[in-house]
């Protein structure tokens, strides 16, 4: 399920975080700054990197006051390189330096997983791989940073538990499930419970374990730490007859070998779990 960033989303995470930093007004601001000062300011790229963020920056200058005017010289998913100027702002002083943190937080970390999430899928070029993230989202923030991979080219997982079936070895445990043909009996009742528009996707981390989970007709095969040499050798057993997912220890290093296995899906928690941000600075050019 494809879960749009729309403004009323991007609105109400801008002001959880705008009550989170300044609940009373920038004191800081209002104390030295005369109310009737407006300035002019760029944002400005300080590294190379990937934009995304636009429309909640903007959300985070107009909801601290909607005198406040943004125009952004370039657009989410373009590239920029250091020294780039990406937005003009204008408006009352004390207004855009109390936006201007929480403006900057979110664009530099959209930006930042929009920049790693476009290596990744440079490194799988020219394969059908597609590299998708993972629910290891910031908790409250997934929808922005889910956003953020579709900008570097990348792709989402499920958006939550409620969207899709994924069966994992805890799963089977719990029922006693623990291999053969109570793996596909399993699988297969809860087939029959479910919608028929239900994907249901199932993890295996041994090759062995393949045949009982195909037996079953789901829809995608998770290969969870498998190697490089396993990959390969899942997916010729698999042969077409349900999607074949990687995961687990997938490093920027290993993107192009593990993509030229022929898996239908490559999924990285990294995307949104161990993101750097992209340096990105805010310029007052003078007071009007």
């Amino acid at each position: 399920m494809l879960m749009k960033l729309t403004p009323e989303a991007i609105n109400s995470v801008i002001r959880m975080a705008l009550a989170e930093d300044a609940p009373w007004g920038d004191l800081t601001s209002q104390s030295i700054i005369p109310a009737s000062t407006r300035i002019t300011a760029q944002l400005v790229a300080r590294e190379d990197g990937v934009l995304s963020g636009e429309d909640v920056f903007r959300a985070a200058m107009s909801l601290t006051n909607p005198a406040i005017e943004t125009e952004f010289l370039l657009h989410d998913a373009e590239p920029f390189t250091k020294g780039a100027l990406l937005a003009n702002i204008q408006g009352p002083a004390q207004s855009v330096l109390q936006a201007e943190r929480v403006a900057l937080n979110f664009t530099q970390r959209m930006s930042g997983i929009a920049t790693l999430t476009a290596k990744y899928v440079a490194e799988a070029a020219g394969t059908k791989a597609r590299i998708v993230d993972t629910r290891k989202t910031t908790p409250g923030l997934r929808l922005i940073e889910r956003y953020a991979v579709r900008c570097g080219g990348g792709h989402n997982h499920r958006f939550s538990l409620s969207d899709a079936v994924m069966v994992k070895d805890n799963h089977l445990a719990l029922i006693g499930a623990h291999g053969g043909e109570a793996v596909t009996a399993a699988l297969r009742a809860m087939r029959a419970s479910l919608p028929h528009t239900t994907h249901i996707e199932v993890e295996v981390d041994r090759i062995d374990q393949i045949d009982a989970v195909l037996a079953a007709n789901v829809d995608t095969i998770l290969l969870d730490n498998f190697t490089t040499p396993q990959l390969r050798e899942g997916v010729q057993q698999i042969a077409g007859r349900a999607l074949v997912e990687a995961s687990g220890g997938i490093t920027l290093e290993r993107i192009r070998e593990i993509a030229s296995t022929g898996v239908d899906i490559i999924s990285i928690g990294a995307l949104t779990q161990n993101v750097r941000s992209i340096d990105l600075g805010l310029d007052i050019q003078s007071s009007i």
